[in-house]
């Protein structure tokens, strides 16, 4: 015989009647306030992706794959990669690392202090694109302050803003504050009490560490990295600023196709659109992977 469940008290009958005799349609009440939403994603995410897939496999208002043969025959288009991904992996590397370093040190700080230093590095993070390359040409260009400054103290002889180490640095500026701002929450996982029983135990700075701290902070370690790895691969504003889209990185070749003077390609920027996002996709399922081993590990 079935059972009905037992209700403690008046109160508790009358919350479940008035639940029963609520209307349907206040049940819709949050997939209404999430309707907006979904209609920006759509519009901005999911409807210029499709758009681009689609468009990938046109050639002269014809189906062919020749935008995707082109891509693999052209040793340009390869050499955009290769330069983006190479500077997306070191700029994401060493700004973790030092997001990693600034993050740990802002947990032995005073409040105060730490607080205007994260609202400082917040405020840095939106600090991008064409203001961050015109201020990097400042002060370190040609004729900065301080390249001149540091030619003077005999410091550099040459230093070219304009180069692949300049586009490095800048990569670098920016990635920190990001990965600074993701792993700060990471960070509490953290319990001042391990550092001190490993050292009762006789472990080492480092092999604390070694040991306990980066396997506690490897996802949010690893995480971070895709981010900041997907945030570089996708940075276009600040390259074309200080270089004028004379180093060949792959934002910059899939703006010249689609607004070039000479090399007018919108099929192909959307074919090279679609490589970028099915790398991205591996890298973060790759990522993912790696956590969720790392989640089952732990149980």
């Amino acid at each position: 015989m079935m059972k009905w469940p037992s209700l403690s008290s008046p109160s508790e009958l009358d919350e479940v009647k008035a639940e029963s005799n609520k209307p349907k349609f206040s049940r819709f009440k949050p997939a209404l306030c999430l309707s907006p939403f979904a209609f920006f994603f759509y519009l901005f995410q999911i409807a210029p992706m499709l758009w681009v897939s689609v468009n990938s496999f046109k050639v002269d208002d014809e189906w062919s794959l020749d935008n995707y043969g082109q891509i693999i025959d052209s040793p340009f288009i390869q050499q955009g990669f290769s330069h983006s991904a190479s500077i997306s992996f070191w700029s994401s590397l060493v700004g973790l690392v030092i997001a990693t370093l600034l993050v740990n040190s802002l947990r032995r700080i005073p409040g105060r202090l730490r607080s205007a230093v994260v609202a400082f590095t917040n405020m840095t993070s939106n600090f991008a694109g064409v203001p961050l390359a015109f201020a990097f040409i400042i002060i370190l260009g040609a004729n900065g302050a301080v390249t001149l400054l540091l030619k003077q103290w005999g410091v550099i002889d040459d230093f070219n803003i304009y180069s692949q180490w300049g586009l490095l640095l800048i990569y670098i500026y920016f990635q920190i504050p990001l990965a600074a701002l993701l792993l700060y929450p990471a960070f509490d996982a953290l319990d001042d009490d391990w550092q001190s029983a490993a050292a009762l135990l006789g472990a080492s700075h480092w092999q604390y560490w070694r040991n306990v701290a980066i396997p506690v902070l490897a996802p949010a370690l690893l995480g971070t990295f895709i981010i900041l790895i997907a945030n570089a691969m996708g940075a276009y504003a600040s390259v074309y600023a200080l270089t004028g889209g004379n180093y060949n990185m792959i934002t910059i070749r899939i703006a010249s196709l689609v607004a070039g003077d000479l090399f007018l390609e919108p099929n192909l920027a959307a074919a090279i659109s679609v490589v970028l996002i099915v790398l991205l996709a591996c890298i973060t399922a790759i990522n993912q992977w790696l956590i969720a081993r790392s989640y089952h590990g732990k149980h």
